[in-house]
C-alpha cells in the first residue's frame, strides 16, 4: 500500500457524534474506518494510518434483516487492527444522515419495496441537473424530499451552462430562486469551468458531500475537476472476497486537496420514494402549515370542501405545479409503505372503479 500524507481522523469527518456512540456501544478498543467503496461483499475503507479491504463478521451476516444492517458508503465503522492491508468490520456506528431511495419490488406477499441506501453521514447533497437533458423543477423537489427525510441540506448544481445564452441562464435562475427560496445555487460548466471556484469555496474541509442526479448530467466531471483530473483507483480484491473480480456499486468517496469529501453516485434513471413523509412535510413546509388548518384532519388536499390547501392554490398564493408535485410525491410514499397485497387490493379496486364508471359512461 502506497504511503500517504499524514491527515487526521477528523478530515474524514468523524466528529464527537461518532465518538460518543463508539464510547456508548463498548468499541473504545477497536480502530475507527470510513467506508469509501463498496464491493461484492468486500468493502474498502479508510482511516488516518490508511486505506483496507474490509469485510464483516459471520455474526452480522446472520443478524442482518434488511439493508439498513449492511455497511454502505460513508458509515463508520469499528474495526479490528488491519492485517497485511485487511480488516475485521465489527460493528457499523449509528448513523448521522442516511440517503436512500426505493429499489423495486419485492414479489413475496405482506413484503414491502426494498430500498438502495445511496450514501450515509452527508452534510450536503448537490442534485445536478443540466442544460442537455430532462431539466425538471419537480425532479428537484423529489430529490429534496429525499435527502431531508435523511436530515441532509440540499444545494442545486445547475451544470452545463455554456449551452445557455446569459439571458436563458438568468430565466432559469429566477425560476429557481422564485420555486426554492432557501436551497443554495450554483452553476457550473466543466466545458469553461465557469463556477467551480465557486464549487470549490463551497465545499468545505471535513464535510461530506453527495453528488446525486440522473446519468449524463456531468457529476463525474465535476468531480474530476474539483480532483484535479485525477481518479482514484481500487484494485482487483478476488483473492479477498472469493467471489472473483470485485463488481462494485459505483459509489466512491473521493478526498479533495483542501480536505473536501465527495461521493459520486451512478445516475438515477428514477428517483423512487421510500418511507420519506417527513421528508416531504418538511420540505414543502408552506404546504405542510396550510393543512394544519384545513377543515379534516384526515383531509386529502384533492377534494373536500374547507381544505385550505386548494383555495391556497385557487387564489394564487401556492403554486399549482408545486402543490400537483406535492400530492404526486405524497401518494407515491404512501404507495411504497404499503405490502405487496395491499397493493393488489387497491389496484383491484381502482380497476373495479374504472369498469364501473365506463359502465355509468355508456348509459349517459
Amino acid at each position: 500500500m502506497e504511503k500517504e500524507k499524514e491527515i487526521k481522523i477528523e478530515d474524514l469527518g468523524y466528529n464527537s457524534f461518532f465518538e460518543e456512540n463508539r464510547n456508548r456501544l463498548g468499541l473504545g478498543d477497536f480502530a475507527v474506518a470510513r467506508v469509501i467503496s463498496e464491493f461484492k461483499e468486500a468493502y474498502k475503507v479508510k482511516n488516518a494510518k490508511g486505506e483496507y479491504l474490509a469485510r464483516i463478521t459471520g455474526k452480522q451476516l446472520f443478524k442482518a434483516a434488511d439493508r439498513e444492517d449492511y455497511p454502505a458508503v460513508g458509515d463508520w465503522v469499528a474495526i479490528t487492527e488491519p492485517d497485511n492491508d485487511h480488516a475485521i468490520i465489527q460493528a457499523i456506528l449509528p448513523r448521522l444522515t442516511m440517503i436512500k431511495k426505493k429499489y423495486g419490488d419485492k414479489n413475496k406477499a405482506g413484503e414491502k419495496n426494498a430500498i438502495q441506501i445511496i450514501a450515509t453521514n452527508i452534510d450536503i447533497a448537490f442534485v445536478i441537473e443540466s442544460m442537455d437533458r430532462d431539466y425538471s423543477l419537480n425532479r428537484f423537489e423529489r430529490y429534496f424530499a429525499i435527502a431531508q427525510n435523511g436530515g441532509v441540506k440540499p444545494a442545486i448544481i445547475l451544470n452545463k451552462i455554456d449551452l445557455l445564452s446569459k439571458e436563458e441562464l438568468n430565466e432559469k435562475l429566477i425560476q429557481l430562486r422564485k420555486r426554492f427560496l432557501d436551497i443554495d445555487i450554483i452553476s457550473t460548466s466543466t466545458v469553461n469551468n465557469e463556477g467551480l471556484d465557486e464549487l470549490k469555496d463551497y465545499i468545505k474541509r471535513g464535510k461530506t458531500y453527495c453528488f446525486l442526479g440522473s446519468s449524463g448530467v456531468g457529476k463525474s466531471s465535476l468531480i474530476n475537476k474539483l480532483l484535479g483530473g485525477s481518479i482514484i483507483r481500487t484494485g482487483d480484491i478476488s483473492s479477498y472476497s472469493g467471489r472473483g473480480k470485485h463488481v462494485t456499486t459505483g459509489r466512491q468517496m473521493y478526498f479533495l486537496e483542501d480536505g473536501g469529501i465527495v461521493i459520486d453516485n451512478p445516475g438515477m434513471r428514477e428517483v423512487g420514494m421510500t418511507d420519506v413523509g417527513q421528508g416531504i412535510d418538511a420540505f414543502f413546509d408552506e404546504i405542510t402549515a396550510l393543512a394544519q388548518k384545513c377543515k379534516y384532519a384526515d383531509c386529502t388536499h384533492a377534494h373536500e370542501p374547507g381544505c385550505e390547501v386548494i383555495n391556497a392554490v385557487k387564489s394564487g398564493k401556492l403554486d399549482e405545479e408545486k402543490y400537483s408535485n406535492y400530492i404526486s410525491l405524497k401518494k407515491e410514499a404512501e404507495y411504497y409503505e404499503m405490502s405487496s397485497f395491499e397493493k393488489r387490493e387497491k389496484d383491484r379496486s381502482f380497476g373495479k372503479f374504472v369498469k364501473k364508471a365506463k359502465k355509468e359512461f355508456k348509459k349517459i
